[in-house]
């Protein structure tokens, strides 16, 4: 049985699915961000919906990917972790 990293290794030789993928790669990004802050500072989605007040529910959608959060509520999220929310701009790989 393979490993997720040598399936996805194999999948994105497929040309069709590199370019499927790298569409939704920025949402990726913000999803394990969202994800290992958290977790990097032991927070359930439970406590991190009362520090910043935005229901669990809606932190799940987000951690999920169903739901595309806001620049404020990204915003809200990094200051109820003690964080700093930061956006850059990175040249594309060729």
């Amino acid at each position: 049985m393979k490993t997720l990293n040598e399936f996805m290794t194999e999948q994105l030789k497929d040309p069709e699915f590199r370019e499927e993928y790298d569409k939704i790669q920025p949402e990726l990004d913000v999803i394990r961000a969202l994800v290992e802050a958290r977790i990097s500072q032991n927070l359930t989605q439970k406590e991190l919906a009362v520090r910043t007040g935005i229901d669990q529910a809606d932190i799940s959608k987000l951690e999920n990917g169903t739901r595309n959060p806001s620049l404020n509520l990204l915003k809200r999220l990094a200051d109820g972790m003690g964080m700093v929310l930061r956006i850059e701009f990175v040249p594309k790989r060729k």
